[in-house]
Parts: structure tokens; C-alpha cells; sequence
């Protein structure tokens, strides 16, 4: 079975640690191995390395192939980030083109997997379902009523391990979100999608003709000598859009949702962080990274990832990042803030620290 893994991004929310030459995918910050590497083993039980595609950001190439040398999988370069759908066509037309014929899985590689056993078990079951020519997601079965994820509202009668999905709802408020929660027919939205390569093309084709369009030049160029240039001149003139809103708010076509329970977290920020690695934590809810010394604290992330001592006297809810060329001292819970941070660097043209 085929996986197109997508490893696009630029590292905001995890800086000092990670910055756009090394985004959180290329971070060992939830395992033992960098993201990218994890999500690749994970998939093991259902691919083999030659059945796996990595589509990432050219910029990224030389550092993902160094992270997978000697493993056979498949890396297509984006020029130029250009969202989801046209990451997801991409890897579509790929996987056809390396014969391909039934469903894939598409899947981001900076997701963190408590129970890979349960997943790649959900994944199974939707790779089973789009066979016949839907598309299936796999929707994380709610722990708290998060405003931070979108949500996928399910029908009441599940068919054949899946339900129909009735709707793509946005981000909510607390109050919302807390009535999701209690309802039980609400998932979280882990954009993650499966089905074959044909399924995603015509989806492409009915509402984003322009990307079908480039795509269709990139799949003719595809084993000649223009086809780095073809990309390029197509990716420079692509709509940036989301495969949520230009084709599953959009398609009329079934579309199932497979709950799963499989430990999942989008490691959004440092707190979720500091939340996934609770068992880490000390007597007094800390959680230490490195050389550290904490004397009266509680519930602090303190990180020296600079070989350099950070000692922290009476803290409480702070975060401590310390790296070889920048410190980062937070307010724990504001830690998605973070990107106001990146901002004011940009403004200040202080571009070495991005």
C-alpha cells in the first residue's frame, strides 16, 4: 500500500528549537527518533519504504534524505509551499505514476502516535473502505473540548467500521466545543485523508481545475529532462488552498470518517508538549530538558538544548528554551504565541533567527 507523507511546513511554533531551515518534523521532540523518522516507521505494518512518498519543501531535501539515507523511499520536492491540495495531488499523481492502483494514505509527519498498533489498524480499515472509490479521514475520537482543532461531525449509524460524514465544521468557541465534547458525534479533524490516486485527481478536477490543470503538466513531464523546471514553472503559479476547504467541504461524493483512539496529538506548541510528556514530569510537574537545576518551581518546561546550565528559582507555569543563539522565556499557556515572536524578528529584519 502506498503513503504519501506530507513534510511541508516552517517551524514557527516550536522556535528557538526549530527555525525554516529545520521545522518540527526534523525535531526529536516527542520520541526517539526526528518526527519525519517516526511517522515513517509507523508505517511499517502496512508499506514498505519504496511504497512511501515524502513530499516536502526543496529546501528541506538534502536534510530529509541525510535523516532516511539508504531507505528506498520516494522524495518529491514542492519549489514553493502551496498548501494541502496541491501537496496531496502531487503525491496522487506520483503514486499512479509508480503503478499505484489502489487507495493511499496521506498523512503530515510532525504528528505524534501514543498507540501506533490502533492506528495503523484505523488506517487499515480506511484503506479497506476507499477502495471503492471514497474518500475516508480518520477522525481522533475527542479527549477535552479542544477550540484549537476543526471538527468532523459524524452521522449516528456507523456502515462497515466507518461512519458518512455530514459535515467539516471549523474551529469553535469553548462553549461549542464543550457541547461537541458531550454529544459524542463530533471528531477531531487530523488531516489525515484516504483513497486511490483516481478518487483525488477527478475531486481535483471538479473543483480545483486550475491545480488539475498544473498538475496534469507535471504528471506529462514526470521521467524526462524538464520535469524540475515543469514544477517550478507550475508550483509559481498555483492557487495555495487546503484540501478541507477546496474538496472535502466541497466534494459530493461519500465521504466516510474511521474514529480512532490511537493516542494522537498534533504537538501544536510547547505546552501540548509539555502535556504529551506528562509521565516525564517531575514530583513538582516539571519537565527538565538537559543541564537544569530547579529550586521551588512547579509546572514549568525549562529546555537547555545548549549544553549551558539554565538554573530557575520560584517559576511556576514558565516556559525556559535555551538554544546556541537564542532564549526564549514564556508564559507556559501563551506558548502558541510564539509566532508574534517570529513576526517581530521579520519586522526587524533580524533573519538569521528565523
Amino acid at each position: 500500500m502506498h503513503m504519501v507523507v506530507m513534510a511541508g511546513g516552517s517551524g514557527t511554533r516550536f522556535w528557538p528549537a526549530s527555525r525554516k531551515d529545520r521545522p518540527k518534523q526534523f525535531l526529536n521532540i516527542s520520541g526517539k527518533e526526528p518526527m519525519l523518522v517516526e511517522t515513517c516507521n509507523r508505517l511499517h505494518p502496512l508499506a514498505r519504504d519504496e511504497e512511501i512518498i515524502i513530499v516536502l519543501g526543496e529546501n528541506h531535501l538534502k536534510q530529509a534524505q541525510d535523516l532516511l539515507e539508504g531507505r528506498k523511499v520516494h522524495f518529491l520536492a514542492e519549489p514553493i509551499g502551496r498548501n494541502t491540495a496541491p501537496c496531496i495531488g502531487f503525491g496522487a499523481i506520483y503514486a499512479s505514476h509508480l503503478g499505484c492502483k489502489g487507495p493511499v494514505a496521506f498523512l503530515p509527519a510532525d504528528h505524534y502516535i501514543g498507540k501506533p498498533g490502533a492506528f495503523t489498524g484505523n488506517l487499515r480499515d480506511a484503506l479497506d473502505i476507499a477502495d471503492s472509490g471514497a474518500i475516508v479521514t480518520l477522525g481522533i475520537v475527542p479527549t477535552r473540548p479542544d477550540t484549537g482543532y476543526g471538527y468532523i461531525r459524524k452521522s449516528k449509524h456507523q456502515d462497515n467500521r466507518a461512519y458518512r460524514v455530514e459535515a467539516f465544521v471549523e474551529k469553535p468557541d469553548l462553549h461549542r466545543a464543550e457541547q461537541y465534547l458531550v454529544s459524542g458525534e463530533y471528531l477531531w479533524n487530523a488531516g489525515i485523508f484516504v483513497a486511490t490516486p483516481e478518487t483525488i485527481m477527478r475531486e481535483i478536477k471538479r473543483h480545483l481545475p486550475k491545480v488539475f490543470e498544473g498538475l496534469e503538466r507535471i504528471r506529462r513531464a514526470l521521467d524526462t529532462p524538464r520535469f524540475q523546471e515543469e514544477v517550478l514553472n507550475v508550483y509559481e503559479g498555483l492557487e495555495s488552498i487546503s484540501f478541507d476547504y477546496g474538496i472535502m467541504e466541497k466534494t459530493r461524493e461519500p465521504v466516510y470518517v474511521v474514529p480512532s483512539d490511537c493516542g494522537w496529538s498534533d504537538v501544536g506548541s510547547w505546552e501540548s508538549l509539555f502535556v504529551l510528556r506528562s509521565e516525564e514530569h517531575d514530583k513538582d510537574s516539571n519537565l527538565a530538558e538537559g543541564e537544569t537545576i530547579l529550586v521551588d518551581c512547579a509546572e514549568n518546561f525549562v529546555s537547555s538544548r545548549n549544553g549551558r546550565m539554565v538554573a530557575c528559582l520560584g517559576l511556576k507555569r514558565c516556559l525556559v528554551v535555551d538554544t546556541q543563539d537564542a532564549l526564549l522565556v514564556a508564559d507556559l499557556g501563551r506558548s502558541q504565541d510564539v509566532r508574534e515572536i517570529i513576526r517581530r524578528l521579520e519586522i526587524n529584519g533580524i533573519k538569521h533567527l528565523l
